[in-house]
């Protein structure tokens, strides 16, 4: 019977990461995913590096880290991961006023530049001037998140790591207080630490085995086009992103008891219009957030689709009409915007890695920061990312 040092749960983006960095510090890993190709928020996602939007020291520390990683990680990983730096393209709507908006950036590490419309249609010339009231850009990083992922995957296996297909069903107990190990649909698996990297079904693993962690999620809703011959300029989002705001709203004190059941919807749903074009020419329009309280609510496509369509059509009309293929995937994410990292509180051998509100900029920075402080080395932005903190 083969005990590892450490079992990843979840080969997304976040799993991934982890488990190349747990192995290229010499543990034994073993990278745990359901699905034999992704199908969670890494697969879906828009593939944004939002290193300038560090707000405070800490995650100014991790968007700068994480950059210098994006930079030279195709070339760790010996793959490519599409890595590049583009132009993002915050359009104002026409009833808000650009200034105001413009002064809620300020705090940012890099603040983005305020364009009037005419500008802003000369850096993106597929927008509708008359939906907008200016824009705010910055240079913003991009990768193909998919690709990353894999990439990450096949180093590890590299360094001596594996990866196997099966779907976590349960926990194994070594006392009332110690996890030592998963059970699965290939049998039962054991570790010396299990780490939990299951994005928006994080929370629903765990309370099936009695667990309970103040991580939630949101089911996003996307459009993504086969390769065409139209040519997006930017990445294009709204400066009024809705979605924080939602998820802020969504576990307040008098809400967060919803969590504990399905079927609920703590909050009203919202839809931040935007859209990125990859090099392969597929584009993803988004996005539709909803906080309902099981990962497995039934949405309507058809519905999603046609709000989806029409939203984007107001700022982007030559996108409203693309052919595409409607898509759906929960997101993590914290109470206080976060990462959850770390051992969970009165349970041992099991830890989080999850609920990552700016993932692909802070993802591989603190994937290697938490592997060496495994290995007994005290990292100070680890422990301050512990869920202990919400506890």
């Amino acid at each position: 019977m083969t005990t590892y040092d450490w079992i990843v749960i979840g080969a997304g983006i976040t799993g991934a990461a982890l488990a190349y960095e747990l192995a290229k510090q010499g543990f034994s890993t073993l990278l745990l995913e359901q699905h034999d190709s992704l199908k969670g928020a890494t697969r879906y996602s828009y593939g944004g590096i939002a290193y300038w939007s560090g707000t405070t020291e800490l995650t100014r520390q991790l968007c700068a880290e994480g950059i210098d990683r994006h930079r030279i990680l195709s070339d760790e990983l010996d793959a490519d991961t599409q890595f590049r730096e583009l132009d993002l393209l915050l359009t104002i709507a026409a009833h808000s006023d650009p200034q105001t908006l413009a002064q809620r950036y300020t705090s940012f590490a890099t603040p983005p530049r305020l364009l009037s419309v005419r500008e802003a249609c000369e850096l993106e010339p597929l927008l509708n001037p008359t939906a907008i009231a200016g824009a705010l850009t910055v240079r913003h990083g991009h990768i193909d998140a998919e690709l990353t992922t894999q990439a990450y995957c096949r180093a590890m296996q590299r360094l001596g790591g594996d990866l196997k297909i099966a779907q976590v069903t349960g926990f194994v107990k070594a006392s009332a207080s110690r996890i030592a190990g998963v059970t699965t649909a290939i049998g039962t698996l054991h570790a010396a630490n299990i780490a939990i990297c299951a994005g928006g079904i994080t929370r629903q693993l765990l309370q099936e085995s009695g667990i309970w962690v103040k991580q939630y999620f949101t089911h996003a809703e996307i459009i993504e086009t086969p390769p065409v011959d139209l040519k997006l300029s930017t990445l294009v989002m709204p400066a009024e992103a809705e979605r924080f705001q939602l998820e802020s709203a969504a576990t307040q004190p008098v809400v967060a008891d919803l969590w504990n059941e399905p079927g609920h919807e703590p909050a009203p749903a919202i839809l931040d219009a935007g859209a990125v074009q990859f090099l392969d020419g597929r584009i993803r329009i988004g996005q539709t957030s909803r906080t309902l309280t099981d990962p497995n609510a039934t949405i309507d496509p058809i519905q999603s689709e046609a709000d989806l369509r029409a939203k984007i059509s107001i700022v982007l009309p030559a996108l409203g009409s693309l052919p595409g293929t409607w898509h759906h995937c929960t997101i993590a994410f914290s109470r206080d915007s976060l990462p959850l990292v770390g051992a969970i509180p009165s349970v041992e051998g099991i830890h989080l890695f999850s609920g990552f509100s700016n993932p692909l900029a802070i993802v591989p920075p603190i994937a290697q920061r938490f592997a060496t402080h495994m290995t007994g080395k005290t990292d100070e932005i680890i422990e301050q990312l512990s869920p202990s903190r919400l506890s």
